[in-house]
């Protein structure tokens, strides 16, 4: 089921079970995601198999839309903690949207993407050091 924009259609709905992978990191990522219904869990896995949990999007929440605007890698990976319904934004959409920005907007939001990116995977090496040590952070 999508939503059009006149006979086109711009957005799909995609339907994820509880605990189903959604995208992972270090994949080459083409949509972002708005969570109708549902809670989405956002995680790194550090030292070959230990997840550090990033955050959870929860309904109206936004993600997956680093990669769009910088065509990197996903810098994380996603999956379902309850049955959750998305509506995913293509690229093609995404971009359409920004071609009509203004040059500067979209350098800013580069430059704090990147600037995001670099915090995070610093973040998560800080937390996962800190479980080695029996630290952990508050959820």
């Amino acid at each position: 089921m999508g939503i059009t924009d006149g006979n086109k259609n711009v957005m799909d709905r995609h339907v994820y079970a509880a605990d189903q992978v959604i995208f992972r990191e270090g994949k080459p990522g083409s949509t972002a995601f708005v969570v109708q219904e549902g809670r989405v869990e956002i995680f790194k896995t550090m030292n070959g198999n230990e997840e550090v949990i990033l955050g959870t999007i929860e309904a109206g929440g936004l993600f997956g839309e680093l990669a769009l605007v910088d065509n990197q890698p996903r810098m994380a990976s996603a999956r379902a903690r309850e049955r959750t319904v998305l509506i995913a934004i293509n690229r093609q959409t995404f971009e359409q949207k920004m071609a009509a920005s203004d040059r500067f907007i979209k350098a800013i939001l580069r430059i704090l993407l990147n600037n995001y990116r670099t915090v995070v995977r610093r973040a998560a090496v800080a937390e996962a050091k800190l479980k080695e040590h029996g630290i952990e952070l508050d959820k």
